[in-house]
């Protein structure tokens, strides 16, 4: 599912990598313990944006499947910085806060897998 088409190169080849690194490293952590027919997080790329995914069946067709996004990463040239966002029950996304920007995109996986807000997993 990973797509890196339309990825806009606003960061290096070597950090392009990284970044893929990263949320194949997250995804796979967090996919260890879970049946991947009944849940699977992925992740996507699009322009300058990473979003983390849950994929799961459909309730009422079990061989279709449906994505619901996690957490987005935008990162922002200019600054160089990374920025976390979580969607509200109004379906916009809301700045991580405090502590949602940081030069390094790692921190901000640990803040979505943490969770200590309740922001992402619920």
């Amino acid at each position: 599912m990973t797509n890196f088409e339309g990825f806009v190169v606003t960061i290096s080849e070597f950090e392009l990598f990284k970044v893929a690194k990263l949320a194949k490293n997250f995804c796979a952590n967090k996919n260890k313990n879970i049946p991947r027919e009944l849940l699977f997080i992925d992740y996507k790329m699009e322009q300058q944006n990473l979003f983390l995914l849950e994929v799961r069946p459909l309730w009422d067709n079990p061989t279709k499947k449906t994505e619901t996004v996690i957490a987005k990463f935008t990162y922002v040239k200019k600054d160089k910085v990374w920025k976390l966002y979580w969607l509200r029950q109004n379906m916009k996304w809301q700045q991580y806060l405090p502590g949602g920007i940081n030069q390094h995109l790692e921190p901000l996986l640990n803040i979505v897998n943490e969770d200590l807000q309740g922001c992402f997993w619920g």
